[in-house]
């Protein structure tokens, strides 16, 4: 039977109070909300931590989506399923419930956070590529309530690794608000719920009928979540045609960087960047023209 190496347990009773206790127990200590990615981590001996620090308490301060006039604020312990069920971003951001239907099953849904999904840095992961795509920025917070603001390409700082110190916590995500937004999100996977073999998000703002900025962010290609530049250049100042959407899609084969491995070789997985590209894009300009 796989079980964790010893650990002690702590319960935080506040954002204030969590960030003291990472400062004191030093990088020995883990944050746990979910625990869907750190538990089993820990059951195989991938991560071994001295202390766990329960932040479950913390939703009434940090589980939250508000809307501002030029921005959505979402708090980093909101569940899957909050995202999911928020009438805000429905409104303003569908992609956020295309991804959710998408992440795991309801028992995971209903525990797992935003902030948990952003700070594994897992190259598959589903809400870093719609962070990405929405161009959202994440808000740390350290010793004295000294905050930082960072962007999500500046928070992944390799695989598994992102800008959160030792004795920071992630406390809030950003994402800008601006007219005629709308955005999708696509996956392919092995079966339902699975990591994805490929994902892509697209965010496509549209003046008059013309593209006034597009953005795309692709999983599971590299080493990291991938925003790609080359196609917001491609896209500005056009209008929207099938063409479009092909270019943009050869730009995202060409721009990743996949490895074969069991869920397939490095050319299916480029195909698929392309084709997904393609598909999300369409589906963004349909949505902002809505």
């Amino acid at each position: 039977m796989q079980v964790p190496a010893p650990f002690e347990y702590e319960r935080a009773t506040s954002v204030d109070h969590a960030i003291s206790l990472l400062e004191r127990l030093g990088g020995t200590a883990r944050l746990i909300a979910g625990g869907h990615s750190l538990l089993p981590m820990m059951k195989l001996r991938l991560a071994n931590v001295d202390y766990l620090i329960d932040i479950n308490d913390l939703h009434a301060e940090l589980g939250y989506v508000e809307a501002g006039p030029d921005e959505v604020r979402i708090g980093a312990l909101t569940r899957h399923r909050e995202l999911l069920e928020s009438p805000v971003l429905a409104a303003a951001f569908p992609i956020f419930a295309d991804a959710e239907r998408v992440i795991a099953d309801p028992v995971v849904r209903n525990r797992g956070t935003l902030g948990g999904s952003l700070c594994q840095a897992d190259p598959s992961e589903d809400l870093s590529a719609v962070c990405t795509t929405l161009d959202a920025r994440c808000v740390i917070r350290g010793p004295g309530g000294a905050e930082r603001v960072v962007s999500m390409e500046e928070f992944h700082v390799g695989p598994y690794e992102t800008a959160v110190a030792d004795d920071e916590i992630l406390v809030e995500i950003r994402v800008p608000v601006r007219p005629g937004c709308g955005s999708a999100y696509a996956k392919v996977e092995r079966r339902a719920g699975d990591w994805a073999v490929v994902s892509a998000g697209a965010a496509v703002w549209l003046d008059g009928g013309v593209i006034a900025d597009a953005r795309v962010g692709l999983a599971a290609v590299g080493p990291n979540t991938t925003g790609i530049p080359g196609i917001s250049a491609a896209l500005r100042g056009r209008e929207p045609t099938e063409e479009l959407y092909e270019q943009a899609g050869q730009i995202a084969a060409g721009s990743c960087d996949p490895v074969t491995d069991q869920r397939g070789s490095a050319d299916y997985k480029r195909h698929l960047a392309a084709e997904l590209t393609r598909r999300t894009l369409r589906r963004a300009v349909e949505r902002a023209r809505s």
